[in-house]
């Protein structure tokens, strides 16, 4: 069977809370600590270690979603964020009113994209904020700039593994229950041999079978699948 490849992100914004760790629970941890337990108006900021993170992983480990959580961490607790991925074409200058600099799909960068990057480290370095990033290779096979691959992977570094198949399914079906949603064991099947088999495009994937059930009043069945990407 051809595998139906979606490009789709998670449907809510991620959180360290919704992240299911499988192997990247030392990940995980080290997060929450980065982030800090308080959060909202007024609270405290955590003191952060100047010392870079980076996260690299095949597609669908989990690289993002910790950078993006992170990002709606601090801006929970009232900070700014200076935030580069692939998709951004003209970063923006430093400024010194960022809480820390983040590094989305570094392997992707362009020469200009590569430059910033560095600039952005440098100033983050010189002002004592930390640095997050993720990449597909290990710091070590970036194809990047010499002066900015070696900064990557000068702090901590960890290789994040995508969940399991029997992990995948626990985590949809634990995000089926909290919508109300009953997949059978042979939705479950169809979905994890067909589509594309991150888990960001399966939760989202999720989102799309649940509200199509509701708009045409039927339950989750593969004959209801098929319709839908037959009408999408």
């Amino acid at each position: 069977m051809k595998q139906i490849a979606l490009d789709i992100g998670l449907p809510t914004g991620p959180t360290l809370a919704n992240f299911c760790a499988g192997p990247n629970e030392a990940a995980l941890r080290h997060m929450e600590l980065w982030v800090g337990a308080k959060s909202g108006a007024g609270a405290e900021l955590p003191t952060r270690s100047p010392v870079p993170t980076y996260f690299w992983g095949a597609p669908g480990s989990g690289k993002s979603h910790l950078l993006k959580a992170a990002r709606e961490a601090l801006r929970e607790q009232g900070a700014r964020v200076g935030w580069l991925d692939a998709g951004v074409l003209e970063p923006a200058e430093f400024s010194e009113s960022w809480a820390a600099v983040v590094l989305d799909d570094v392997h992707l960068y362009t020469a200009q994209q590569q430059h910033m990057a560095f600039n952005w480290f440098v100033n983050a370095q010189t002002h004592q904020r930390p640095v997050l990033a993720a990449g597909e290779y290990a710091p070590i096979d970036l194809k990047l700039r010499d002066d900015l691959r070696t900064r990557l992977g000068w702090g901590h570094v960890f290789n994040l593994q995508p969940l399991s198949e029997p992990e995948r399914r626990a985590v949809l079906r634990k995000a089926a229950d909290a919508r109300g949603v009953f997949l059978s064991d042979e939705v479950m099947d169809f979905m994890l041999t067909r589509f594309s088999r991150d888990l960001g495009s399966l939760m989202e994937l999720l989102e799309l079978m649940d509200g199509y059930a509701l708009q045409t009043q039927r339950a989750i069945t593969v004959p209801l699948i098929k319709s839908m990407m037959d009408n999408h």
